[in-house]
């Protein structure tokens, strides 16, 4: 009996082993999978981060074709994560890739140019506004290329070499001399992954053409009749001389002789970046002779008669000149030498009181000797608000801040005051069709009301308003207020 016993544990005991032996599983080891995610939302999940990249490069002929790149990779917004995981379970990389490119375009490698502009309007809090505008390229030297070709453009690329080279002539009696040129825009450069559908420029020219007339460039033919000129050609199709010239190579100056039957291309200029070039330049430039009149009470009033014509004088004038892509911005007088003294014109008027009737024949200067047009009565963009506009008036700098403004004709004082674009500014009429207006004062000195003569000072040039530097904003109106005729065509 206790034999059997023995026996039968025993039994039990090896039956135990068996099922407990053969039964027992090891735990299966994890798998390391990588998640996929476009912009934070999830795809996928996949066996291999390089195969996914692989796949994609494989896939991107097309771009590296277009592009001649050796690599194409996956978005910006493309994010892989590691994954471990008991769950076998993965999608293929096919799939994964289809999913991305429903959503987002893929990238190649290249740089991003960014330009910072800093705008003249303000926020409410009277801080100026800040843009930014990016530019990609594929080679950092295409877009250093391209921006020295636009500064070639707008210094001339001659004057720009010999800047460079150092090789400029010393100016001995009359000459320029560039003493600066520089991107008045922040740009910074880093390189980055560029999304395959951005604007990328892979050469220079077609960077430089788009850095000179912006996206939206419009171009229209126009055929040269008889009569035409540069500037009427420039003013008649809304645009300035200076890009007439630029977007013809055969013009050279406005002084150019047109044909009847040539053809001239008509571009609207919107550069990019500001080229700014500051210079020494000493001229000679006539001075323009004053008006003396002389009143006589035996002469019927209203029978002017002229007893010495004047002719003007010449001076040699010093001047520092900042331009903007071209355009002058700020005129700084470093002195004059008379040359020749002018002979004044001098008109003997009846009877001695002054008339507040100007002449419609007879019109003086704003300004003193030395002056210089900044700007013309010409189609251009507004330097400050970059609005296409037409510039109704001439902007006279050159002689100074502080420099005396003068009454152009008899007249009566209509307005002076303070306006938020033209500054402190006086308005005169002449009570013979026509008005004047002188812009942008330091100070004014006459009142509403005031009977002045041809040549009495009103004012002192300033900058006040809306101007990037001293000088007369000076309008001829005709027939009614803001009726603005060209002031050049009166004398």
């Amino acid at each position: 009996m206790k034999k059997i016993s023995i026996m039968f544990m025993l039994f039990i005991i090896v039956v135990g082993v068996f099922v407990l032996g053969f039964g027992y599983k090891a735990s299966p080891e994890p798998n390391n999978y990588y998640e996929v995610y476009l912009n934070d939302k999830a795809l996928g999940t996949i066996q291999s981060e390089q195969e996914l990249e692989d796949y994609i490069d494989e896939n991107g002929a097309y771009y590296k074709r277009k592009f001649n790149v050796d690599k194409v990779y996956s978005p910006k917004g493309l994010q892989v994560r590691k994954l471990t995981t008991y769950d076998g379970d993965v999608d293929s990389v096919s799939s994964i890739y289809n999913k991305i490119s429903k959503n987002e375009k893929f990238t190649i490698k290249g740089y991003e140019f960014v330009i910072k502009k800093q705008s003249e309007e303000n926020n409410e809090d009277s801080s100026p506004t800040l843009s930014t505008q990016s530019i990609y390229v594929l080679d950092k030297s295409i877009f250093k290329k391209a921006v020295e070709k636009l500064t070639e453009t707008f210094v001339g690329a001659d004057a720009y070499k010999t800047y460079l080279d150092g090789t400029q002539v010393e100016i001995e009696t009359t000459g320029e001399n560039i003493q600066n040129v520089y991107i008045n825009e922040d740009i910074t450069v880093r390189e980055t992954k560029i999304p395959v559908d951005e604007t990328i420029y892979t050469d220079e020219d077609t960077l430089a053409n788009y850095l000179l007339y912006g996206e939206n460039q419009k171009s229209t033919s126009y055929i040269v009749k008889a009569g035409d000129t540069v500037e009427s050609v420039a003013f008649n199709n809304k645009v300035s001389p200076e890009e007439l010239l630029l977007s013809n190579e055969t013009l050279t100056s406005t002084a150019n002789l047109l044909y009847p039957g040539q053809q001239l291309r008509i571009v609207e200029t919107n550069p990019q970046i500001s080229v700014v070039e500051e210079s020494y330049l000493v001229e000679d430039m006539e001075s323009q002779y004053t008006t003396e009149e002389r009143y006589d009470n035996n002469v019927v009033i209203g029978q002017d008669k002229v007893i010495q014509e004047g002719v003007n004088g010449l001076e040699r004038v010093a001047q520092n000149v900042r331009k903007i892509n071209g355009v002058i911005s700020y005129v700084d007088p470093q002195g004059k030498t008379v040359i020749k003294e002018p002979v004044n014109r001098i008109i003997v008027k009846g009877n001695k009181y002054i008339p507040d009737v100007g002449s419609t024949t007879s019109w003086g200067w704003p300004t003193d000797s030395g002056w210089r047009l900044s700007s013309g009565y010409v189609w251009r963009t507004n330097p400050v608000s970059g609005k296409r506009e037409l510039h109704g008036g001439l902007d006279i700098s050159g002689t100074g801040y502080g420099s005396n403004v003068y009454a152009t004709n008899n007249g009566r004082v209509k307005e002076a005051g303070y306006h938020y674009s033209y500054g402190n500014h006086v308005i005169i009429d002449h009570n013979n069709g026509y008005l004047t207006l002188y812009a942008h004062m330091s100070k004014i000195k006459v009142k509403v009301g005031q009977v002045v003569a041809r040549g009495d000072v009103i004012g002192l040039v300033g900058m006040t308003g809306v101007a990037t530097g001293p000088h007369v904003h000076y309008e001829i109106w005709k027939g009614c207020d803001y009726c603005r005729i060209n002031p050049m065509s009166m004398y």
